[in-house]
């Protein structure tokens, strides 16, 4: 398995916006239909309030790579470069 925590470091007061937005595409409700995927959830990080942190949880690296050739995951690279000033991955193998 394959878990991956995507952070989303917004732009100073655009986390709201940000969650909105990929809740308005929708793009949660399509991953967690897609073949292998076990878990895609979305935090806010009490700590850092301009930071949005994704946990994706995926059968294997092909299902998740699949995944990252869709076109909702092209839209949500828009989404990023409007709404965020970086991203930061941790993954793990397990």
């Amino acid at each position: 398995m394959l878990t991956w925590n995507v952070t989303y470091h917004c732009k100073p007061g655009q986390r709201e916006d940000f969650y909105h937005a990929l809740c308005g595409l929708g793009v949660r409700e399509n991953s967690i239909h897609e073949e292998g995927n076990l878990k895609y959830d979305y935090f806010f990080a009490a700590e850092a309030p301009d930071d949005l942190l994704l946990v994706e949880t995926w059968t294997e690296q092909a299902l998740q790579d699949a995944h990252c050739s869709t076109e909702i995951f092209a839209q949500l690279q828009t989404l990023k470069a409007r709404y965020c000033d970086s991203v930061s991955i941790d993954k793990f193998n397990y």
